[in-house]
């Protein structure tokens, strides 16, 4: 894989995803572009995708830079392959895995946003020799415990036990809820971290809105406080809410990132 920065243009909003083929066959689209090191490797939320605005405003300052890019679908996101139902917190964490291991060379940067923060931790658990950096944006490690399992109603419950999911309010979406699994919710308490140490050592820096009503800005402290690192700084939006897309988020989050692209190429 080269690593000169002016081999691989950025690709545009609309042009067709690479595939890269998991030994399962399952497949994980992506757009990426060659540069420098460190590089970085974009994870998205929960349902969402990497043709968002946080997604292309990373590219844009990659490009910018000479920095190596990498954004990719989930399994059952975007344009991967796979249901989203049977889609699990283990599962995208190893996707995550895979693409970082097949799709990139060199010290990386992991940017996650909500969900995508959790992935980042398990992800740099998994390969610490790799990841040199991460960024959370409204990280929601757990939330799967925290945010959904311990806010169910008992009507929720027993739809629950009755079909195997439950459908919870979408606040982005009053047409179509969020089903929630069964599955995801066992799974993913395989993968909690907020229990115990996180043995991290690489620089962490958070960004979390304040008037963020799906994942607790509180989230972002217990994080910092679990951390084996010392080096994490957090940026607290007064205004911000979840998703922290406006203008001027992604302004912000650029100058976080490159910031700490900086910090670690000196």
């Amino acid at each position: 894989m080269s690593l000169d920065p002016f081999a691989s243009p950025a690709p545009s909003v609309d042009s067709d995803p690479q595939i890269l083929t998991r030994d399962d066959g399952t497949t994980i689209a992506y757009h990426c572009i060659n540069g420098k090191s460190p590089g970085v490797i974009f994870l998205t939320g929960f349902k969402s995708d990497m043709a968002g605005g946080k997604a292309l405003a990373l590219e844009a300052l990659c490009q910018d830079r000479g920095q190596a890019f990498l954004r990719f679908d989930y399994f059952g996101h975007g344009e991967s392959s796979g249901l989203f139902k049977d889609g699990t917190i283990g599962l995208w964490t190893e996707d995550a895995v895979y693409a970082l291991d097949h799709l990139t060379e060199g010290p990386q940067v992991l940017v996650g946003s909500s969900m995508g923060g959790w992935i980042m931790l398990l992800a740099a658990l998994q390969r610490p020799q790799r990841v040199t950096g991460l960024v959370g944006i409204a990280a929601a490690p757990d939330f799967t415990e925290d945010l959904i399992v311990s806010t169910l109603t008992e009507d929720q419950n027993m739809d629950l036990v009755r079909n195997g999911f439950v459908e919870i309010p979408n606040c982005y979406d009053d047409q179509e809820p969020y089903r929630i699994e069964q599955l995801l919710l066992d799974e993913g308490r395989d993968h909690l971290l907020l229990r115990d140490e996180i043995k991290l050592d690489m620089p962490i820096r958070l960004i979390h809105g304040m008037k963020d009503e799906d994942v607790p800005w509180q989230t972002s402290l217990k994080i910092a406080e679990l951390a084996r690192t010392a080096d994490v700084e957090i940026t607290f939006v007064k205004d911000g809410s979840h998703r922290l897309s406006d203008p001027h988020d992604l302004e912000r989050l650029s100058r976080v990132v490159s910031a700490l692209l900086d910090e670690i190429y000196d």
